[in-house]
């Protein structure tokens, strides 16, 4: 059991989550503010089109699509502060 005041693998990853998903939000929020667009700038890589494997009796589909812009990147680093901070 970890004792009061160390910091845990968990709750980093957690809070890298958290600044992830929270900076890509704002980030496609601030898409059609003129002054703030260039948070949403960015680039998606991945399989475009899915991999498609058909056994007959299981039809198994993968397909991974990572997209990542500059609020997100924001958010990463935001959520590294406060780990630090905490």
């Amino acid at each position: 059991m970890a004792s009061t005041g160390t910091k845990s693998k968990w709750t980093l990853l957690l809070l890298l989550l958290a600044g992830v998903v929270l900076g890509s939000f704002i980030g496609i929020l601030c898409e059609k503010v003129s002054f703030l667009s260039w948070l949403s700038y960015g680039q998606s890589f991945g399989l475009s089109k899915p991999f498609v494997l058909d056994l007959g009796i299981m039809c198994l589909t993968f397909g991974l699509t990572i997209q990542i812009n500059l609020a997100s990147i924001l958010g990463i680093l935001i959520a590294i502060l406060i780990y630090r901070l905490i």
